[in-house]
């Protein structure tokens, strides 16, 4: 198979584009034939080394997270797939794989493709639907009627996040976003959004039950007057400093930090697709780039100026 691959940590001229072993799916493995995929900042934070802890140094290193593509083969013991179905999801590996013809996704982390959506659509949701659902739901532990506020709400994940902030029964939505996206939050449904050149969110005490920082673009420290009382405040990119004086404030302040890594769980990937039947929930993609130039994709997602996501069409 064709895959962009990098046998070393280093800029984007580190990803090459060229042939891979095609994977073999085992227990409870589903092989994608892989028509979309996307560009997360995991995936170029992971390229450049900055989680060399985390991921070694096994090359070479197919990167990527989000899929969306056709069954090819299903391994031992999956039974509720069959060759043929049109998937999504998050590659089997938390290191990536799905930037490839074919990839690896796990039949629990799996959920059918609506309808409605187009393969380019489809890969625009997992990584980026499943962070925000479960930062809002699980981590901010949202409930009907919760004011929140959406930090990069023009985002990948933003988006989704505002949108979904609604869904689960928010009375009261505010993002925060350049000013030359703040159209896109309109058309979104914010209650109120919000210039971040020219507002500062965290000078108005007492304003949020839930605070959601898609882009580590406040830290719980500056922003915690503005929670009101029992407040949570939810990251996916925690502060340094947040970890240790934050969380140690945290412990004793009735506004809790709270940090997130997405889990790739197949029941909420369900839930989501049943949003995006009916209607109730819409990627936002900024561009598309063909697989074969995924370092310029990289370095667009780089520049930290997308709004929505940045796909890849694959075949």
């Amino acid at each position: 198979m064709q895959a962009i691959y990098f046998t070393e940590y280093g800029s984007a001229d580190v990803l090459h584009f060229g042939p891979q072993p095609t994977p073999v799916p085992s227990a409870g493995q589903l092989l994608v034939k892989v028509h979309a995929s996307s560009v997360n900042p995991i995936d170029w934070k992971l390229r450049q080394g900055d989680m060399k802890l985390i991921s070694g140094c096994c090359f070479p290193r197919i990167p990527g997270r989000d899929l969306a593509g056709t069954v090819a083969q299903v391994g031992p013991g999956v039974s509720q797939f069959k060759v043929g179905d049109q998937v999504f999801g998050m590659a089997d590996g938390s290191l990536g794989g799905a930037n490839a013809e074919y990839a690896l996704l796990a039949a629990k982390a799996a959920a059918l493709i609506p309808a409605n959506l187009s393969f380019e659509q489809a890969a625009a949701v997992p990584l980026a639907a499943l962070t925000a659902l479960q930062a809002l739901r699980d981590k901010g532990a949202l409930t009907e009627g919760d004011r929140v506020l959406v930090v990069g709400a023009a985002g990948g994940v933003g988006t989704l996040a505002v949108q979904l902030a609604r869904l689960l029964g928010a009375g009261y939505v505010a993002g925060t976003a350049s000013p030359a996206n703040l159209p896109l939050l309109d058309r979104l449904g914010v209650d109120d959004a919000i210039n971040y050149k020219e507002r500062d969110f965290t000078q108005v005490p007492n304003q949020y039950d839930v605070i959601f920082d898609a882009v580590a673009g406040s830290t719980y420290l500056a922003a915690k007057d503005a929670l009101r009382p029992g407040g949570r405040y939810v990251t996916t990119v925690p502060d340094p400093k947040d970890v240790l004086l934050g969380g140690l404030t945290s412990a004793f302040s009735d506004k809790k930090l709270k940090m997130l890594m997405a889990k790739d769980d197949g029941a909420d990937l369900h839930l989501v697709g049943q949003w995006l039947a009916a209607g109730k929930l819409h990627p936002v993609i900024d561009r598309t780039f063909p697989l074969a130039e995924t370092a310029a994709a990289h370095r667009y997602s780089e520049q930290g100026h997308a709004v929505g996501k940045i796909v890849l069409t694959v075949t």
